[in-house]
């Protein structure tokens, strides 16, 4: 397995765009989401036990999740949310792990926006790095992207780990309250300093 880096985040922190970062420098990023999104289209493996989990109103026409049902569903009632997710998370893991094996990159950054929340093992990243921002500046972005209202941001916001807590847990922070130029210095040097700590060829100078 790769020198492997959790990458985390809360919603609107600009993890994404930080991870791009990393792999326009040819670094192997592997987005926890985007395996969510495949494992909840039409014909994913986690269509059926949610749809008994569930029940169908939960699945569109094209038998894909409907997101934003299911976003109500969860974000509305802890219970539920913890229920999906049971689901997913194992099989997030288990696909994570396939693909870490197939990495060629001196280091491999994974994309888990709920690294801190529980249910990690925090045993499997080699460094935490975590995106922060201002909540106020978390709640413009994803209203502005997703068309959200502002209580349904905070409704997602409350059921994930506090700032406080994120920050608690990291070993590494990229600072996204200013503009998306100013996170190209701060990856170039995480970038540096994790190739020495995987023990990867350095760039040249």
């Amino acid at each position: 397995m790769p020198y492997t880096v959790g990458l985390t985040g809360g919603i609107g922190s600009g993890k994404s765009a930080v991870a791009g970062l990393f792999a326009k420098r040819g670094i192997a990023v592997i987005d926890s989401d985007e395996i969510a999104h495949e494992l909840t289209q039409s014909g994913g493996v986690a269509i059926e036990p949610i749809r008994e989990a569930f029940g169908a109103e939960v699945i569109d026409d094209s038998g894909a999740l409907d997101r934003a049902k299911m976003r109500a569903l969860a974000f509305g009632e802890t219970r539920k949310r913890l229920k999906l997710e049971a689901i997913l998370h194992p099989l997030i893991r288990k696909e994570s792990t396939l693909r870490l094996g197939r990495v060629k990159s001196p280091y491999a950054i994974v994309v888990i926006p709920l690294l801190v929340e529980g249910g990690n093992d925090r045993s499997r990243y080699a460094r935490v790095l975590v995106v922060d921002c201002p909540e106020a500046f978390q709640i413009e972005r994803v209203m502005r992207r997703s068309g959200l209202a502002e209580k349904a941001v905070r409704d997602i916001l409350a059921a994930q780990a506090t700032r406080e807590q994120r920050l608690a847990r990291a070993d590494d922070v990229i600072d996204n309250s200013g503009t998306v130029e100013a996170l190209e210095p701060q990856v170039a040097r995480l970038h540096d300093k994790y190739l020495t700590l995987a023990g990867g060829p350095r760039p040249a100078s």
